[in-house]
C-alpha cells in the first residue's frame, strides 16, 4: 500500500463570532491514523474565549500569530494564567484542563500537535468541554448535578442552561478575565524565538529544540519539538530519526521544496510547501528541505521526548564515518571521485545556504 505524504490544510470543525477551531482529517491525511498523530488549530477573534475543556491526548500548543491568556489547571493542582504570545510553547500532558482568551485586535493562533495511541479516535483528538452547550453538565440530570455540587434545582438550571455557546463564544468588551501572572510561566512555556539557539548558521538557519531539558513537562507529554528557521535559498541537510520516531511537519511561514525518500531508494514525496500546511514524514525516511527565496519555518514533533537525527551531509554525517575502501566499493567509484565527495561539507552544519 502506498503512503499518501501530500501536505494538507486543516478544516473547520466548529467556529462563531469568538472565532473557530480547525483539524486536519485523517481520511484526507492518512499517515496520522497510520502514526497515532492529532492535529489542530485554535484561533480566537478579539474577546474570544475557548471555553475550559480536556482531551484524551497529550500535546504540544506552539503560539503561531498574535497574544492572550491562556489558563492551564494540573491534575489536581491549582490555576495557572498564562500570558502567551507568538513563539510560545507550550507542553499539555494527559489531564490538563485548559481555556484561552484573546484580548487584542490581532487573531490569536495557536498550532496543537500530539500522540493519539489512548485516543478514543485514531489520528484525532477528541476534546470533553466543561460548560456550554455540548459540556458535560448537560449530560447529567440535574438531580445528579445538584446533588454532586449541593445546590438547588433553581441554580442547576442557569449553570446548565445559560451557557448556549459551543466550545467557542464571544465575551462582553468590558467583561474581566483573570490576570496573568509572569511566575506562572516558569516551567510551563519556552519561548521558540527568544530561547537560546540549539543550532545557528549564518545564512543558514536556526533551530530551536524542545526537550526534557528546558521544558520537564515535555516528559509528560512523551515528545519532543523544534522550530527550525532556514534563510532564503537554504537547505536543510537530508536526515532521517534514528530512534524510530515521526516527524510531524507543519509549515510556520515562508515556502520552499520538500523531497521523502524511503524504502528501496523511492522518492515518495517531492512537492512544493507553504505556510499553514502540514504533513508527516514516516519512521527512518529521509528527509530535505530547501528554502525559497522569503527563506522557511516550520514546528514539529518527534515522537519521542529526546529525538536523536542523523544527517547525511556535513562533517558529522555517517558518510564521513565510513572508511575510504567501503565508499569506493559502495559507490563503485575510483578513488578520485571518493575523494571530492568525502571533502565536500566539511563543517558541522546541518543547514546549506546557497552557492555563490
Amino acid at each position: 500500500m502506498e503512503l499518501d505524504l501530500t501536505p494538507k490544510l486543516p478544516k473547520q470543525v466548529y467556529g462563531g463570532d469568538g472565532g473557530s477551531y480547525f483539524a486536519w482529517c485523517p481520511e484526507e491525511l492518512p499517515m496520522l491514523k497510520e502514526g497515532n498523530i492529532g492535529a489542530a488549530k485554535l484561533a480566537l477573534e478579539q474577546h474570544g474565549f475557548a471555553v475550559p475543556r480536556y482531551s484524551d491526548s497529550p500535546k504540544v500548543a506552539y503560539v503561531l500569530q498574535g497574544s492572550g491568556t491562556a489558563g492551564i489547571v494540573l491534575p489536581e493542582k491549582e490555576e495557572k494564567v498564562i500570558a502567551i504570545k507568538e513563539g510560545d510553547s507550550i507542553a499539555l500532558p494527559f489531564g490538563v484542563v485548559t481555556w484561552w482568551f484573546n484580548s487584542e485586535e490581532t487573531e490569536l493562533v495557536v498550532l496543537f500537535l500530539g500522540e493519539t495511541h489512548k485516543a478514543h479516535k485514531r489520528g484525532q483528538f477528541t476534546d470533553f468541554y466543561l460548560t456550554g452547550s455540548n459540556g458535560i453538565f448537560t449530560g447529567f440530570t440535574t438531580e445528579f448535578v445538584g446533588r454532586a455540587w449541593d445546590l438547588d434545582e433553581g441554580t442547576v438550571k442557569k449553570l446548565v442552561g445559560s451557557q448556549t455557546g459551543k466550545g467557542i463564544v464571544k465575551l462582553d468588551a468590558g467583561f474581566k478575565m483573570p490576570m496573568a501572572k509572569s511566575e506562572d510561566r516558569e516551567g510551563f512555556v519556552l519561548n521558540c524565538l527568544e530561547a537560546p539557539l540549539d543550532v545557528d548558521i549564518k545564512d543558514g538557519g536556526r533551530v530551536v529544540v524542545l526537550n526534557t531539558k528546558n521544558l520537564p513537562l515535555v516528559g509528560e507529554v512523551g515528545f519532543g519539538a523544534d522550530l527550525v528557521r532556514i534563510d532564503a535559498h537554504s537547505m536543510c541537510s537530508p536526515g532521517f530519526s534514528c530512534d524510530s520516531a515521526l516527524q510531524v511537519t507543519y509549515i510556520v511561514a515562508g515556502s520552499g521544496r520538500v523531497q521523502v525518500v524511503g524504502a528501496d531508494g523511492k522518492r515518495v514525496l517531492e512537492t512544493h510547501i507553504k505556510a499553514g500546511s502540514l504533513f508527516i514524514v514516516p519512521r527512518f525516511f529521509v528527509v530535505s528541505k530547501i528554502a525559497d527565496p522569503e527563506g522557511m519555518s516550520w514546528f514539529s514533533i518527534v515522537t519521542t521526548p529526546d529525538p536523536i537525527f542523523t544527517h547525511l551531509a556535513g562533517r558529522t554525517s555517517v558518510w564521513k564515518a565510513l572508511s575510504q575502501e567501503v565508499l569506493q566499493a559502495a559507490f563503485k567509484v575510483d578513488p578520485e571521485v571518493e575523494q571530492s565527495f568525502r571533502s565536500k561539507r566539511t563543517s558541522d552544519a546541518i543547514f546549506f545556504p546557497p552557492s555563490n
